[in-house]
């Protein structure tokens, strides 16, 4: 085991152990329970955003992208507002929750894989999927702006709640579900570590090589929409944070190979994640989303890659 991944190992257990104990009071099979299935959430969560992120990088080649762009958190804030829209926000809530949680995951995946189908062809530039999915995000943003316009102002607060990720209300029927389908796709995204080290390389050289740009680019990518769509259908969306993951991962790793990289990138998300919603609910006390702060650290991340790319 390179010491990275010793290194974040050791500070995931450290965070969880705190997390877990830090001003526990009262039953504490009862606390431990009720806390564990909060930090496996954050796991969850963390592991799918970060490995998604940094595969996606690794296939379009480029480090300032993340499967965000592809309009994931935009469909999911859509179909939320139809539902609110629809149902209002009374009858949102009397839905079952796993119904709607496969339907929002089969949603999202679906329309990634109809996306995928289309340009991935053979000679497609990677370049007009990301185009394409910034178009079908604005268009997702347009239409659940309009529909927020004519909702009423009561239920718009479910609308807000749904536009960032919640880790303090994760149903428990979810997260097991959650987890095992994230766990399969992480492996099988671990599984192919050697041929995305060669899909680094760019198609050209991955062709030289005797890998299938294309064929192994649509398979990647079938599995970042897996791991995008379960963490967002969870817990809601989160854009930047995998931005600001995948900089730390590639800024400590010390190496290209995706052995390292993929099983990095979800121990140090889950770090950040579990060491900021210690301190933010056990620490300090604050009701404030851990997700916000996260985002807007991934928002600065994003300007200054953008700005080092400009100034070279």
């Amino acid at each position: 085991m390179s010491r990275p991944l010793l290194v974040a190992g050791l500070a995931l257990a450290a965070a969880s152990a705190v997390f877990l104990t830090l001003g526990a009071r009262g039953d504490w099979s009862f606390v431990l329970a009720f806390r564990g299935e909060k930090l496996a959430a954050l796991i969850v969560v963390g592991s799918a955003v970060a490995a998604s992120t940094v595969a996606f990088q690794t296939v379009t080649g480029n480090r300032i992208l993340t499967p965000a762009i592809m309009g994931f958190d935009a469909l999911y804030v859509l179909i939320q507002t139809l539902l609110v829209f629809g149902l209002g926000g009374v009858g949102l809530a009397a839905l079952d929750a796993r119904v709607l949680f496969g339907a929002e995951t089969a949603l999202m995946l679906g329309a990634a894989l109809l996306l995928f189908a289309w340009l991935l062809r053979r000679g497609v530039d990677l370049n007009r999927l990301v185009l394409t999915g910034i178009i079908f995000g604005t268009l997702f943003r347009s239409l659940s702006g309009l529909l927020n316009r004519m909702i009423d102002p009561a239920d718009f607060a479910v609308v807000q709640s749904a536009s960032f990720a919640r880790f303090n209300s994760v149903d428990d029927r979810l997260l097991w579900p959650a987890a095992a389908v994230t766990v399969l796709a992480l492996a099988a995204l671990l599984a192919r570590h050697a041929r995305l080290d060669v899909v680094a390389l760019g198609r050209d050289a991955a062709t030289a090589l005797g890998v299938d740009h294309d064929r192994e680019a649509r398979r990647v990518m079938v599995l970042i929409a897996v791991l995008v769509s379960v963490s967002t259908a969870l817990v809601g969306p989160v854009v930047f944070f995998g931005l600001l993951v995948s900089a730390l991962t590639h800024a400590v790793a010390g190496t290209w190979r995706h052995a390292v990289l993929l099983p990095l990138s979800a121990l140090l998300a889950s770090v950040v994640l579990v060491a900021g919603q210690t301190l933010f609910e056990r620490v300090l006390s604050l009701q404030t989303s851990v997700s916000v702060v996260i985002e807007g650290l991934g928002g600065a991340v994003f300007l200054i890659l953008i700005l080092r790319r400009a100034a070279r």
